[in-house]
Order: C-alpha cells, then sequence, then structure tokens
C-alpha cells in the first residue's frame, strides 16, 4: 500500500501534473472566461518556472546542499554498496543489454573503486517494481554488468527485493550481518545521499559515504532562462527526493 501511495505522490508532486491540472481546469471552467484564462495562463507560468536553469539548479543544491563525502582513500573496505537506481528497465528489456539514466554513475563509481583496489566486494542493492514475473530486475543486471567488466564473480553481493530505499537499507543490513563485514562505502546520487544514509543508520548501519551523479551546477557560467525538458525534470526529481525525506522521517525510517 505505501508503494502505492507513494507513487501517486510521485505524480502529484511533478510541476508537470500542476500545470496540467490548472489548465484542464481552466478548460472546464471556460464560461468563466476571467478565470479560465488566469488558471491556464497560471498553469503555462508554474510549467516556465519549473523548466528554466535558475529554479531548477537552486532546486538541486538545496538537496545536495551539505553533502559531504566522508571516502577515506587509505582504507580498503570490506565492501562498497551501490544502490540501485541508474537502470533503465523498459530500455533495458527492449535492447537486452544494461541502458543506464542519469543515476548510470552509481554502477560506475562503484567498479571504479573495486578496480583500484579500494573494496574487497560489491553489495548492489535493487530490486523491481514490475510485478511481471519476467520483469528485469536491477541488481541482477548490474552483477553481469559488472562481470562482463572483470569483476570475479565471487565478490559480487547482490539484494535484489528492495523496491524503495527503506528496503535497500533493510536487505543489505541482512547480508552484511551474515558476511560479517565491518569497513563500509554507501555509493548513491548526491542528492539520495542524505535519505540513503539515514536509512542504513536507522537499521544499525553507519558506512562511509561515496557521492555519484553530482546535478547541482557550480553557477560559474550565467543561467539559461529559456525552458528545457531536462531542467523540469531536474526540478521534478529535487522536489521528489525533499517530499521523500519528509514521509520518511515521519515513517522514522531515517535517521541522522
Amino acid at each position: 500500500m505505501f508503494l502505492l501511495l507513494s507513487k501517486i505522490l510521485d505524480m502529484f508532486l511533478a510541476p508537470l501534473t500542476w500545470a496540467m491540472l490548472f489548465i484542464v481546469v481552466g478548460l472546464v471552467l471556460r464560461r468563466r472566461a476571467r478565470l479560465a484564462v488566469g488558471l491556464q495562463v497560471f498553469g503555462l507560468l508554474v510549467l516556465y518556472v519549473f523548466s528554466i536553469e535558475p529554479v531548477a539548479a537552486g532546486l538541486m543544491r538545496s538537496v545536495e546542499a551539505g553533502v559531504t563525502p566522508t571516502y577515506r582513500p587509505d582504507v580498503v573496505y570490506d565492501a562498497v554498496i551501490v544502490l540501485g537506481g541508474g537502470l533503465d528497465p523498459d530500455a533495458t528489456e527492449t535492447s537486452g543489454r544494461a541502458e543506464y539514466n542519469g543515476a548510470g554513475d552509481r554502477i560506475l563509481r562503484g567498479y571504479e573503486l573495486l578496480r583500484e583496489g579500494k573494496a574487497r566486494n560489491v553489495l548492489i542493492s535493487g530490486g523491481s517494481l514490475d510485478p511481471r514475473p519476467e520483469a528485469i530486475i536491477e541488481a541482477d543486471v548490474l552483477s553481469r554488468q559488472l562481470q562482463l567488466w572483470g569483476i570475479e564473480p565471487s565478490r559480487i553481493f547482490v539484494e535484489d527485493k528492495s523496491r524503495n530505499t527503506r528496503e535497500n537499507a533493510v536487505g543489505s543490513e541482512k547480508i552484511i550481518r551474515e558476511q560479517g563485514w565491518k569497513t563500509l562505502l554507501l555509493v548513491t546520487s548526491a542528492a539520495h545521499m542524505p535519505r540513503a544514509y539515514g536509512c542504513f543508520a536507522a537499521v544499525g548501519v553507519r558506512p562511509d559515504t561515496f557521492v555519484a551523479d553530482v546535478r547541482a551546477p557550480l553557477g560559474k557560467r550565467p543561467p539559461s532562462w529559456l525552458p528545457r525538458s531536462y531542467h523540469l525534470s531536474a526540478s521534478s526529481d529535487a522536489l521528489r527526493e525533499l517530499a521523500g525525506r519528509l514521509v520518511y522521517r515521519l515513517r522514522g525510517w531515517t535517521v541522522s
């Protein structure tokens, strides 16, 4: 039930949804011309505001603010924990090969740490929301990808049941305890790290952190005021993450 509610919440947190609702309501109320036009203009304004770089960048900076990696280069970690979320399941199913979205840096950073000898093992955590028996399981796909890149299967551990960050932590904690690992390094996107680390801390695991997929620009050039779909996507992602942090805190799933 929580997963269903979270997907509904995701939809209503998207500025595109807000814009469409205002425009549709404006069309429905077309007999009240002034109100109808006002609602439609407001809907277009919402769409424009969240589609420009200054707003998208500001929102992304807010979710990445204070994210300071605690990775220690002089430590060889027992395991690096790579959280799912970087795979595009539909594209992967279509092509038959691993296809990534903007968070694909997560598995790349994990691979680099293994290749450089900074971790003995890797734990990949990520299941599927798709109920079909043939659905793509992210952790399994990423495990095969690492093997193609030359990582020995004996070093790869898979948690393939989780459907959200809370379940990432719960499922991973069991494997960590069974393996007796002590030094751990958590890899996920910069915006996702505070919530992810909080979930692991809530189940008694406090890993060092290594951020990937840093998306907030440094502001070294003038921002663009032209609307772009990728800025709208970034705004939506940031709002979704802020809401996720609030919900997880209210449910007691994350701690500082």
